[in-house]
């Protein structure tokens, strides 16, 4: 039997809202949205546009609570603009998931560094400024093998290089030892250039608050990455694909993604990692950056590579990346568990209200 309506929840993604509002049963939403009905919880989709913010803040403001889907970067547009606005929101009594404060904690890159004693990191490290990346890099570059870069905020692989030198040029590069990298954005080819110029190409990287994460590149990178979905503290599902960007096909090109297949949280291969996450690193996580348990995203995940063997054999994992502002796709059985996180977060905005 369905719940009688509690309270109104908007998800938003970008959208003109000037079209027609769609049908939630015809989106990429479709479980959530009846997730959030069976609970009691009126849901509407709201399309994001800079352009409509008038419009869209009293949309938000209509409802109790709000679930976003808006990538960091999108076809030359961020979130500049949106995270201001769902922050006024917020203040006015509205839960919102993520809340934007909440991804600058752990859904940026920097996250890798500023947990990297939890024992779910590598060899990594953090360059606050262009000219702390320029005299610092070549040096580790030279030391430590291929790197992985990546800047602080994106998607899709946007930003993020695997860099290595073609030669021995000793410890100390200079900006005309030659490298080749490997951008993860699909499509990208290897590319051979000098040290100096490649560097030179990753100053946009530190605008704003912007920052570089160096990682070890990961050897076992082709046995490809595990994504663990949680929604809050609890993990709901894993996706695993078999390939990844930054690996080079037989062909010389950039091997694409292959199928994400998905698993139940309670999958057999995987329960290790389940019980790292539920009983080590997220709690040691949210103690470190200081997010109550209410705070986490209703829908997260968690990237994790493939690290070196255990004396035992068993497998190792490196995290190589939390999203935090668009989690799609997803496994089926994420859905119940958001629409549970809405509903405990609206009840908590309507009592606060009250």
């Amino acid at each position: 039997m369905r719940e009688p309506t509690v309270g109104r929840v908007a998800l938003v993604w970008r959208g003109d809202p000037k079209d027609e509002p769609p049908t939630p049963s015809a989106t990429r939403f479709h479980l959530i949205f009846s997730a959030l009905s069976a609970r009691g919880l009126a849901a509407e989709p709201v399309l994001y546009c800079e352009e409509m913010e008038d419009q869209i803040r009293a949309s938000l403001l209509a409802v109790d609570g709000v679930l976003v889907w808006v990538n960091p970067l999108d076809a030359g547009k961020n979130r500049s603009r949106l995270d201001p606005l769902l922050r006024d929101v917020a203040a006015r009594g509205v839960w919102v998931s993520a809340h934007p404060d909440v991804i600058l904690k752990m859904g940026v890159k920097e996250v890798l560094y500023r947990t990297r004693a939890l024992g779910w990191s590598a060899d990594i490290d953090l360059y606050p400024s262009v000219d702390d990346f320029i005299c610092r890099f070549p040096a580790r570059l030279a030391a430590a093998g291929p790197r992985v870069l990546k800047q602080n905020r994106g998607n899709a692989g946007q930003g993020v290089w695997k860099v290595e030198l073609v030669s021995d040029v000793g410890p100390n590069p200079g900006p005309s030892a030659p490298v080749r990298v490997l951008h993860a954005l699909r499509g990208s080819v290897p590319e051979s250039l000098s040290l100096g110029a490649f560097m030179q190409r990753c100053r946009s990287y530190f605008a704003g608050y912007g920052r570089i994460i160096d990682q070890a590149f990961q050897p076992r990178l082709p046995e490809g990455m595990i994504r663990c979905y949680l929604s809050q503290n609890e993990v709901v599902g894993f996706g695993q694909q078999l390939i990844k960007a930054l690996v080079v096909a037989a062909d010389g090109e950039a091997a694409q993604p292959g199928p994400r297949i998905m698993h139940p949280a309670d999958a057999p291969p995987f329960k290790e990692l389940r019980d790292k996450m539920e009983t080590e690193w997220v709690p040691a996580m949210q103690a470190l950056l200081d997010i109550p348990t209410a705070s986490l995203p209703a829908l997260w995940d968690a990237d994790f590579l493939y690290g070196p063997k255990a004396p035992d054999g068993r497998d190792t994992y490196v995290l190589c990346e939390i999203n935090v502002s668009s989690v799609a796709p997803y496994p089926d059985s994420a859905a119940p568990k958001v629409a549970e996180a809405a509903l405990a977060g609206v009840r908590a905005a309507i009592s606060a209200r009250s």
